[in-house]
């Protein structure tokens, strides 16, 4: 294998290996983890579920708003797949599909969860002080599927 074809194959899994980090660490709740993943600011895109215009937002500013929106949820759960990455030099593109699991425990409904399907687009840049960062994440709404709203129900 040559030098260049090594060096983008492990170029394009430093990029997967940033966007599976920053899912996870919004799982897990690791908000400083997941700050660690955004250039700031960054252009956070969910038009397609809220309307309006993409945000540019800072990354603590948007782990804020997910942690207090996360707040009465006992899980959430991304899952990522059919990943479509190009790598030119110090710029990535990210294409992949994404379902989201809420899921609250102890509440009368009978619907405790909440799924989101779609798909997102990342585009990611390489940093001067080495490693990438996100610099837009857009998520593309399929549907949403169950208790709309789960936060909302006692």
């Amino acid at each position: 294998m040559s030098e260049s074809v090594e060096q983008g194959l492990w170029a394009r899994q430093e990029v997967e290996d940033l966007v599976v980090r920053m899912f996870v660490a919004v799982d897990e709740r690791d908000w400083p983890r997941a700050e660690d993943c955004f250039t700031a600011p960054f252009l956070l895109d969910m038009t397609s579920m809220v309307g309006g215009e993409p945000l540019s937002i800072a990354p603590r500013e948007v782990c804020q708003s997910w942690a207090e929106a996360f707040s009465k949820l006992d899980q959430v759960h991304h899952q990522l797949g059919n990943f479509r990455t190009r790598v030119d030099g110090d710029r990535a593109t990210v294409q992949c599909y994404g379902t989201a699991y809420h899921y609250r425990a102890g509440i009368a409904a009978a619907l405790k969860s909440r799924s989101f399907v779609g798909s997102y687009e990342l585009d990611l840049q390489r940093q001067a002080a080495g490693g990438w960062r996100i610099v837009r994440l857009q998520f593309k709404l399929k549907f949403i599927d169950g208790n709309l709203e789960l936060e909302k129900a006692v």
